[in-house]
């Protein structure tokens, strides 16, 4: 059999899957259907909005189904009679066995970590609040349990230190979808020799996860040290951005989203939570102008990227050119 004779169904949601379904359709493999979450309202207005990999599908006349639940016999049907060989699986949504067990090839997905390491929902994000030095894509069939089955492939990528994890997406989609066509290429060549996940691990305790994250998940908590907190704003951003709480002196209290930063050891941290911003005298750092300090317990954040409730995202400078003199006496976060 050859690519034009493979009959793909796709499933994928958003900017991420798009990349592996451009690659497949620009390359002449034979995707006979695309499968995407319903459409729903979203942004300013609640208008109806349609998902990264729809519109693709749309713009590329492909046929496409958007079931609310997976087991519904009417798209079981529809999904039979696409006739599929083999399904791919790129950030979608878990798979009833009757789904990923229909093709005779299989159901293969690709996900954004370097399995076993960092099963579940957010791969990326952990991986960088977690302060790896490395992560990477990989390729599994599906089998029951999430993230668990057999590895096809695995390519690595070095998380640099000042990389976030919208770099680190762009930059896993664009390996993911090359890794997508390979793995197809392996399967369509009868050359895959797919290795069990227990294999590479000696005991599951040694596995860090990467659960959904929540709003909870992305508070900063000043308390840590400076490492940890730089870590998790460059893990979550530019999305969905670590926040704080500013508290000032006869105030109310509002959420600050940031998403840049820097971190400093030298010098003795003031108190922790309290912003600074202008040069402190008889001190071993200097504060440079444009930007905002807080203190921490082992140092300082330097704040280069903020969001102020009801405000687009800016530059620390941007920001206190217009906002430094409203700010209250001994402001902090929480």
């Amino acid at each position: 059999m050859n690519k034009k004779d493979l009959r793909i169904v796709f499933m994928g949601t958003p900017d991420f899957a798009v990349e592996s379904l451009r690659v497949l359709v620009e390359n002449g493999y034979n995707v006979v259907g695309v499968i995407t979450m319903p459409d729903k309202p979203g942004g300013r207005g609640h208008k109806i909005q349609y998902s990264a990999v729809k519109r693709y599908a749309l713009e590329h006349d492909l046929p496409l189904l958007q079931p609310e639940k997976l087991k519904d016999e009417v798209f079981l049907n529809d999904l039979k009679a696409w006739n599929a060989d083999l399904q791919i699986v790129v950030a979608f949504r878990m798979l009833p066995e009757v789904v990923w067990d229909m093709p005779r090839m299989g159901t293969f997905n690709l996900h954004g970590s370097l399995l076993p390491q960092y099963r579940g929902a957010a791969p990326i994000n952990w991986a960088i609040i977690n302060g790896e030095k490395e992560t990477g894509v990989t390729t599994f069939f599906l089998t029951h349990e999430i993230d668990t089955g057999k590895i096809i492939l695995s390519q690595k990528l070095k998380i640099g230190e000042e990389d976030n994890a919208g770099k680190i997406h762009d930059e896993l989609m664009q390996i993911g979808a090359q890794l997508v066509r390979r793995t197809v290429d392996l399967i369509l060549e009868d050359k895959v020799d797919a290795v069990a996940q227990e294999q590479l691990f000696v005991d599951e305790k040694e596995l860090k996860a990467a659960p959904k994250i929540f709003k909870e998940t992305c508070r900063i908590d000043w308390n840590k040290p400076v490492n940890e907190i730089y870590n998790l704003i460059r893990g979550l951003s530019p999305y969905p951005a670590a926040w704080t709480e500013l508290h000032e002196e006869g105030k109310e209290v509002q959420a600050v989203k940031i998403y840049a930063a820097d971190k400093i050891y030298k010098g003795k941290a003031h108190p922790i939570g309290y912003i600074h911003i202008d040069m402190i005298e008889n001190e071993d750092i200097d504060f440079e102008k444009g930007y905002m300090y807080v203190g921490c317990v082992d140092g300082y954040i330097k704040i280069k990227e903020l969001q102020w409730p009801g405000r687009k995202a800016m530059t620390t400078d941007e920001f206190l050119r217009g906002y430094k003199d409203k700010l209250g006496k001994s402001p902090r976060f929480v």
